[in-house]
């Protein structure tokens, strides 16, 4: 009777990997071989169930189920027992208990957390991407950005890249620098995805003189100078005026905040088709 298969079938309206993880962590405690966890995903109905409550019972199978229907519930508990299913209902009791003592309705919701998860790994996934792709690099894999930023050096392409990174958008961003060709990758690109950054002249010389004072170096080279800037800032612009899809944002004295919900709301409605 030992070396017969122990098999556990997890039943769950969402992707039943939360049950499967308390399942195994459960297991642990046991030294035995040959134990057999089966997964059934996204069940909402009972005529899905049904069969599954056959082969449970025919397989002599334990049932582990997170199921957020209080119907659906009712219904695997009633027919495991009819059938002589041992079954463990793992979500149920602490929803009761929750609906108690937060004295609110269940939302009722499958696979919610499950949604809320991915939300999560879509976030970090955009952070790692955004980061890799910051300023200029990785240039051969533009076409995988949500976002693609173009702009010159100090015109906040970084902190505006990583707060979209933040909210879920894979964002690249390309610097403008004088005389040096932009990458060909990025005219090859959906257009509708790039979106230039411009400031005000003035704004950007006192930005670099700053940050050159907080490097610890003298704000007398090129870099900060009037002169370059303004050529900067003209070659920049041709550059924009040859590209005429690429909106431009002005960034000067905006709160990052503010410049950030610009660019998803154009990027929400030039691309509709993904993002409507």
């Amino acid at each position: 009777m030992s070396d017969s298969p122990f098999r556990i079938m997890v039943v769950s309206d969402g992707t039943g990997e939360t049950a499967e993880q308390i399942v195994q962590a459960a297991l642990v405690q046991y030294a035995r071989e040959g134990i057999q966890i089966e997964r059934q995903k996204n069940i909402r109905t009972e005529a899905q169930l049904a069969p599954l409550l056959e082969k449970a019972a025919s397989s002599k199978a334990v049932l582990v189920y997170t199921l957020v229907s209080d119907e659906l519930r009712a219904f695997l508990a009633s027919k495991a027992s009819i059938l002589g299913i041992a079954s463990v209902d793992l979500l149920g009791p602490l929803m009761s208990l929750f609906s108690k003592s937060l004295r609110k309705d269940l939302a009722s919701r499958p696979g919610l957390f499950h949604q809320v998860n991915d939300y999560y790994f879509k976030r970090i996934e955009a952070i790692e991407f955004t980061v890799k792709h910051d300023d200029g690099r990785y240039a051969d894999n533009l076409e995988n950005a949500d976002i693609i930023l173009v702009g010159l050096s100090r015109t906040s392409k970084t902190p505006l890249s990583v707060y979209l990174s933040y909210k879920g958008w894979k964002v690249a961003n390309v610097p403008v620098v004088k005389d040096i060709p932009l990458p060909e990758r990025l005219f090859r690109t959906d257009q509708r995805k790039i979106i230039g950054l411009s400031i005000d002249p003035a704004a950007l010389v006192q930005i670099r003189r700053e940050r050159l004072i907080r490097m610890g170096e003298e704000p007398t080279g090129s870099y900060a100078s009037p002169e370059h800037v303004y050529s900067e800032i003209d070659y920049c612009n041709t550059i924009f005026k040859k590209n005429r899809r690429w909106p431009v944002f002005d960034v000067t004295g905006k709160a990052l905040e503010e410049t950030a919900t610009e660019v998803e709301k154009y990027i929400r409605s030039s691309l509709p088709e993904k993002y409507a």
